[in-house]
């Protein structure tokens, strides 16, 4: 299965992530959107040790639980400026749907940086099972 992909967009970076479950398609989504932001085949190749971040949240709707993620993943790496390459998230859906996604990251010095992400948009996010196959559709403004 195709992980993800990217999209035309005319000022914008889109992608839709795939997955099996909600937890695969939002660490395919965490891994689009840092591939935007860093050259994470670099930093997976790296042998600088492994270190591990720990976000959650919760939302009303899977839709804004997608975007709080994205929005969360983002803020996270670019205030702390983490080598960050894999995303493993999990769900739960109480009264709310929650996720706790470990981030992980290696310590190394120099740049491995690509485009400078402002926002994730909720404009046109989707989060939804076609198929048997969870789709998570997003918008970056760079």
């Amino acid at each position: 299965m195709l992980k993800y992909k990217f999209l035309p967009h005319t000022s914008e970076v889109e992608f839709v992530a795939y997955g099996r479950s909600v937890e695969e398609a939002m660490e395919h989504a965490g891994e689009a959107l840092l591939q935007v932001m860093l050259d994470i085949k670099k930093i997976k190749r790296s042998r600088a040790q492994i270190r591990k971040l720990v976000i959650r949240d919760s939302a009303s709707s899977l839709d804004d639980l997608a975007w709080y993620f994205l929005q969360d993943l983002l803020s996270k790496v670019d205030e702390k400026a983490l080598k960050a390459y894999a995303v493993k998230v999990s769900y739960s859906q109480g009264k709310k749907h929650r996720f706790v996604a470990n981030v992980f990251y290696k310590l190394l010095a120099g740049d491995f940086s690509r485009l400078e992400i402002k926002a994730v948009t909720p404009y046109d996010l989707s989060f939804e099972q076609k198929n048997g196959v969870w789709r998570l559709r997003a918008v970056v403004d760079v």
